[in-house]
């Protein structure tokens, strides 16, 4: 018998989703929760990402995992092995979260005992990137067999998020992708953007990208 709930999100508040974001900001520093929103094409790696980074944090920091499909519950299903808090959202065939959905789903987890809420959106470079969820910081992964042109095709899905993942290094010999060129048309778009290169099948650089999140997470609880 699975562990996990399913909820079906059949509908979507669009309207003021600005403001609805800004409210349910609101009401999870209230209850010290930090909210990130994982975003990323399909095939990147997100779930082994987070398999990796739950992996890192799960001894210090209460974690809950919000896994967003158009249908399956083949994810959830992964996470739950990990041993924390996971539920899957079903989202009707929308292409992305909006803050109204993303409260439902957060509801329907329950966040009182959630130190760290992720997000892991539709696998999509566009959709997702259109709509505030409401989460405190927004990540993307980049992962190397996709190239090093994608923030020069998809400008606002890199634009908006705070920290880029690099994941697949470990097959950089195999693949025409130049980082540091990658990284140019990122500060590009973004100069603040955080980049941390990382393989999540062997780990390398998931100590930095834990480092990260456990210190946004104590500055936005702490804060």
């Amino acid at each position: 018998m699975e562990g996990y709930r399913i909820l079906e999100i059949k509908q979507s508040v669009f309207e003021n989703n600005d403001r609805e974001a800004d409210k349910l900001r609101a009401e999870l520093k209230q209850n010290k929760t930090f909210l990130l929103n994982l975003m990323s094409s399909p095939g990147s790696g997100k779930t082994t990402t987070l398999r990796r980074t739950i992996e890192a944090l799960k001894d210090e920091v209460r974690i809950g995992i919000m896994e967003a499909d158009i249908d399956s519950d083949v994810d959830a299903a992964t996470i739950e092995k990990t041993g924390v808090k996971v539920i899957q959202l079903h989202t009707g065939g929308m292409c992305h979260l909006d803050a109204g959905m993303t409260k439902q789903g957060l509801e329907g987890m329950g966040v009182e005992d959630v130190d760290l809420a992720i997000l892991e959106n539709i696998g999509n470079l566009v959709c997702p990137a259109e709509f505030d969820t409401g989460a405190v910081k927004n990540a993307m992964i980049l992962s190397v067999p996709e190239g090093h042109d994608k923030p020069l095709k998809y400008p606002l899905m890199f634009s908006i998020c705070d920290v880029l993942l690099i994941n697949k290094i470990d097959v950089l010999p195999y693949f025409d992708f130049d980082i540091e060129k990658c990284k140019e048309y990122v500060h590009r778009l973004n100069p603040n953007m955080k980049i941390i290169p990382i393989s999540s099948r062997t780990g390398e650089g998931i100590g930095e990208w834990a480092d990260w999140l456990r210190e946004q997470t104590r500055a936005w609880i702490e804060g």
